[in-house]
Order: structure tokens, then C-alpha cells, then sequence
């Protein structure tokens, strides 16, 4: 067995579900620190964080990832269980898998190998772990970073380690991601008999015009980056369950996904006036839980290509799709930020897996992004 599988496979064992983190980061940190890694476990609330450093210079190179993974669903569902390992036909089955172990199991691997032949390497090389990004976010890597920051330690460059692939190992890097505005919006009726209402205000009927407009829009056309911003709803909610009263209230979740070419202020704005052309009694909260942002092409962006390339042999797609990450966090304090992992087809899902043969690869990857930019300079 490779170390990449065996510690993929320790990883797996471990039922570390948000916020639990079940001892990842204690075994991960005890790895490091035999290499010279100086390790801080940062617990905010209810959340483990790690921060693991070697050395003190410029330019410092972060692999970012979490440790937490979602909950599983019904384990009776899974071909094998959940949080015991398997391999069959060269692929291994496991929560976590693809998101993210397999791809922190990379990150150690590729940093042993490194700093084993190249223990007087430049600059300064960091792990930023949390068991915070597949629930509220709100204790884990952004705290981390305002800690850092305050210290004014400064991230020039960083590898997120979430699942960009899309059908081989390294075929998409995501170099940026679209920002992200949800929205719980309260449409205020009168409650009523359905048979009279002339006596009542029926809330679904208000709201209804404006939902449609709003789903028709043209928030922008996006850019060479972007795709064009999204608006979709997730949930409404409405009535008492009866079927013949007019409900008193609607509750509409809904959410942005949007480029740089328009912002949150502006979209806010403009689904006001909407709202308001209609005459709607509402009520609305936002939350904004990420704002978009892109890494251009630079030294990170063109050593994990050329990283790539030497590796597989393929030439790997700039791509900004996909929902929001931890990237989102660590790119407003001007680090150069690329998200690199397994493929993503079965993350999420009911017996989550990855080909074996390509963890060994992407330790490579990792490993060579490394020797790019810590020694070839």
C-alpha cells in the first residue's frame, strides 16, 4: 500500500463529521512536526483548526482543506461502510474520498517528499486545516485568516485542496469561484377563507409576478472568466396545510450566484425595485457568504499547469464554475489562490470514491507545484 492510500485510508476511518474532527488534525500534526513543522491547533467554538508552518520567509505556499466531511445518509445505502475503506476495481470507497482526505493524504505525502530532498528549500511552506467547511463556516478558515493577518503573516500563495476535477485527475483547475448572496424573504398576506377572498390577501398571489421577473432577468452576461450570474430559488414555503385557507404569509429562500461583473450591492438594489414595482408588504435578509474571486495567470496558476503537464502528460482547464470553497476566505488578503483535487463526480453521494492511482498522482502534482515555486527560482 502507497502512503497516499494508507493515510487516505486513516483519514477515512476517522467519522470526522462537521464539526467533529475525531483526531485528524492531532495525527496530521504529529507528521509535520517530525519534518520541522511548527503546529498551533486554533479551536474556535466548537471548531478544530490547525496551522502548520516550516520556515519564516517569503514567499510562504499554503495548502488549504478541511478534515470535516458530510454527514452520510443512510450507511445501509453504501455498498460498504461509510468510515471503513475499501477498494474494488482499483477505486477506493469512503467517505470523505474525493472530499477531502484523499486529497490532505496528497498534501502530506507530496510535503515529506519535498522537504526530504529539498530541506533548505526557499520560503516557507504551510498547512491551513479546518473541520469548519461543510457546515456554517463561520469558525474555521476565516478565522483562522483574521488571526494570521493580525500576526501579519501574509499567504502569497494557496492550494485549496477541494475536488476540481472533472473526469481525470488535474483536467480543471479552479482559479476562481463565483460569489455567493442568499436571500429569506417574508411576503406579508391577510389569512382568509379561500372561498372569500375579497376578504383576504393572498401572499403567494402577491409575490408570484415578482418571482417571475426575477427568475427572468439578466443580471449581466458574465465574462471571459465568469459565467453569467444565476438566480435560483431553493424553497418556499407557505400555508397551513389545509386546503381551504388563504395563507397568511409566504417564506421565499433564494440565492445568487454571481460574477464580477456586477456586485452584491447592486443585485440587492435592483431586487428591491422589483419587488417593490409589485406593491409587495415584505420583509427580506440577506446574507452574503462570499464574494467572487479570480486568481489570474501568474507564478501559482502557471507552476500547477506546468505541474500538471509534467505529470500527466495533460494540458489542465482554467475554470471559475462550481459552488464556493474555503479560496473564498484566503483570496481578499491578496494571495494567489487555485483549487486542485480528486474528481468531484461522487462527492456528496451515497459510496463516495476515487481511483487509487490518481492520489499517487496528485501527490506528485503537489510535490512538483512545490519544487516550482520554493526552488526554481
Amino acid at each position: 500500500m502507497s502512503r497516499v492510500l494508507e493515510y487516505t485510508c486513516e483519514l477515512i476511518s476517522r467519522a470526522s463529521v462537521t464539526p467533529d474532527d475525531v483526531g485528524c488534525q492531532q495525527w496530521m500534526a504529529e507528521k509535520l512536526e517530525s519534518l520541522g513543522f511548527a503546529c498551533e491547533h486554533l479551536r474556535f467554538g466548537e471548531v478544530d483548526n490547525l496551522w502548520a508552518r516550516r520556515g519564516s520567509e517569503a514567499p510562504l505556499m499554503v495548502f488549504a482543506g478541511h478534515t470535516d466531511v458530510v454527514p452520510t445518509g443512510d450507511a445501509k445505502l453504501w455498498s460498504s461502510p461509510p468510515f471503513e475503506p475499501q477498494i474494488r476495481d482499483g477505486m477506493l470507497y469512503g467517505r470523505g474520498a474525493a472530499d477531502m482526505k484523499g486529497s490532505i493524504a496528497a498534501m502530506l505525502v507530496a510535503i515529506e517528499d519535498f522537504v526530504d530532498a529539498h530541506s533548505d528549500h526557499s520560503g516557507s511552506i504551510a498547512l491551513l486545516i479546518t473541520a469548519d467547511e461543510e457546515g456554517p463556516a463561520i469558525n474555521g478558515t476565516v478565522k483562522v485568516v483574521e488571526l494570521l493577518q493580525q500576526r501579519q503573516e501574509k499567504i502569497d500563495y494557496c492550494l485549496v485542496g477541494e475536488p476540481s476535477s472533472t473526469d481525470l485527475v488535474g483536467d480543471v483547475i479552479k482559479n476562481g469561484r463565483r460569489g455567493s448572496l442568499g436571500a429569506r424573504l417574508i411576503v406579508k398576506g391577510t389569512q382568509g377563507h379561500v372561498a372569500y377572498p375579497h376578504l383576504a390577501d393572498n401572499p403567494i398571489h402577491r409575490v408570484a409576478p415578482a418571482l417571475a421577473e426575477l427568475v427572468n432577468e439578466v443580471w449581466d452576461n458574465g465574462n471571459a472568466f465568469f459565467p453569467a450570474t444565476t438566480f435560483q430559488i431553493s424553497n418556499i414555503n407557505s400555508g397551513t396545510g389545509a386546503t381551504n385557507v388563504i395563507p397568511g404569509d409566504c417564506e421565499v429562500i433564494f440565492n445568487f450566484r454571481f460574477s464580477t461583473e456586477v456586485t452584491a450591492a447592486q443585485l440587492k438594489a435592483r431586487t428591491e425595485v422589483i419587488l417593490a414595482e409589485q406593491g409587495i408588504d415584505y420583509e427580506l435578509e440577506w446574507n452574503l457568504s462570499g464574494q467572487p474571486f479570480l486568481t489570474a495567470r501568474g507564478e501559482l496558476v502557471e507552476a500547477t499547469v506546468a505541474a500538471i503537464k509534467d505529470i500527466t502528460g495533460r494540458d489542465a482547464e482554467l475554470s471559475t464554475a462550481g459552488g464556493t470553497s474555503d479560496g473564498r476566505f484566503i483570496a481578499p488578503t491578496g494571495a494567489q489562490v487555485i483549487e486542485l483535487g480528486p474528481i468531484n463526480a461522487t462527492i456528496h453521494k451515497i459510496d463516495e470514491h476515487t481511483p487509487v492511482a490518481e492520489l499517487s498522482q496528485l501527490a506528485l502534482i503537489y510535490q512538483r507545484i512545490l519544487q516550482r515555486l520554493l526552488t526554481d527560482r
